[in-house]
């Protein structure tokens, strides 16, 4: 979600099998739109920060979404994969493809390929560099805030950077 001439970035980099990245997007994301978004005063970036150890299910998802975002729904499968979180996997990615009216053998294709492997594993490498230890990891213009945090967090990191 970017308006290109708003003057602050917010970076997220998130999970999309980690229960806390999730709570963020039920809980705090459509607040953040509302009020620095879709007012222009915040273009916000995702960003894949996949932790292997222990969410087996995160990267094919992360590759599973660049593959939507191929055909412009990118944000529509985030929500879907959130939406459906415990039931990640092969059979779903596909299935959520077609749910979201997307070229199917396009999809499957991309997914198959691990098209986006390199581009995920690029955003985890950037991620760690950036000093992300967990997720979601966000960097609200030059403050790090780490976790599911309330919204009021974000506001008060958000007005600051703004004054500066």
């Amino acid at each position: 979600l970017r308006d290109k001439t708003a003057p602050l970035t917010i970076i997220e980099f998130s999970d999309f099998q980690c229960p806390f990245c999730q709570r963020f997007r039920s809980q705090t994301f459509d607040q953040i739109k509302s009020e620095y978004i879709d007012t222009g005063k915040v273009k916000f970036v995702y960003r894949d920060f996949p932790l292997d150890s222990i969410h087996q299910n995160a990267r094919p998802a992360a590759e599973a979404a660049q593959c939507a975002n191929e055909q412009g729904k990118f944000w529509e499968y985030h929500d879907k994969i959130f939406e459906n979180q415990q039931s990640l996997g092969t059979e779903n990615y596909k299935k959520w493809a077609v749910d979201l009216d997307l070229d199917t053998n396009k999809f499957n294709d991309c997914f198959d390929s691990g098209k986006y492997k390199e581009e995920v594993s690029k955003d985890l490498t950037d991620a760690t560099r950036a000093g992300g230890q967990g997720t979601p990891y966000f960097i609200v213009g030059k403050t790090p805030l780490s976790g599911a945090q309330p919204f009021t967090a974000f506001q008060a990191a958000i007005e600051a950077e703004l004054a500066r």
